[in-house]
């Protein structure tokens, strides 16, 4: 707090973190993404949506997928993250990179799929996200986190779209190109 009793950075963090949450649906994200981006979460939409049967699931999980996306990097171009917590932060982009070459591998080598070492690498990176953001967002945003991470680290979800006569086979391929790209130009 200031002298004055007011901390504006503070609001002003706050304001941004309420204004971008609430413009958080897959339109508006399109907005501020590239292509690539936009085309893996339409494409993972339609495979939660698919595998759910459910349209609000999938618009839930996206939508809870975009606001934490957000917030943490409201946060981080703020520099509200001490340096521990940036230390935690290169920890879980390493993590959640290795995560998903080991997805994309299992996908493209046939035989090697382990729900089981995915799950785990997913709560991992679970675990290190919820250290990061636990100083710094609500309950309400660390429930979205455990939400998403719950589903796509539930091993029947990941041994049904894995399975090599899957219907789920040419959206998690879609996928998986995308995730290439990400990777080969930096973003992921």
């Amino acid at each position: 707090m200031t002298d004055k009793g007011i901390d504006s950075r503070s609001i002003g963090l706050r304001a941004q973190k309420k204004l971008l949450s609430k413009m958080s649906s897959k339109k508006m994200a399109k907005v501020f993404i590239d292509d690539t981006s936009g085309r893996l979460l339409d494409n993972m939409f339609k495979l939660i949506k698919k595998y759910t049967g459910n349209k609000k699931t999938a618009e839930k999980v996206l939508k809870n997928i975009i606001k934490i996306v957000v917030k943490i990097g409201i946060l981080y171009r703020n520099d509200q993250f001490t340096k521990q917590e940036l230390a935690i932060t290169q920890q879980f982009m390493r993590k959640f990179r290795s995560t998903v070459m080991t997805a994309i591998s299992f996908y493209e080598v046939d035989f090697t799929f382990d729900q089981f070492f995915l799950s785990k690498n997913l709560q991992e990176c679970q675990a290190m996200l919820q250290s990061l953001i636990d100083n710094h967002l609500t309950d309400k945003s660390k429930d979205r986190v455990d939400m998403v991470f719950g589903f796509f680290s539930d091993v029947v979800f990941l041994q049904t779209i894995f399975q090599s006569d899957s219907d789920y086979r040419k959206l998690l391929g879609l996928m998986v190109d995308d995730l290439h790209t990400l990777m080969d130009n930096g973003t992921l």
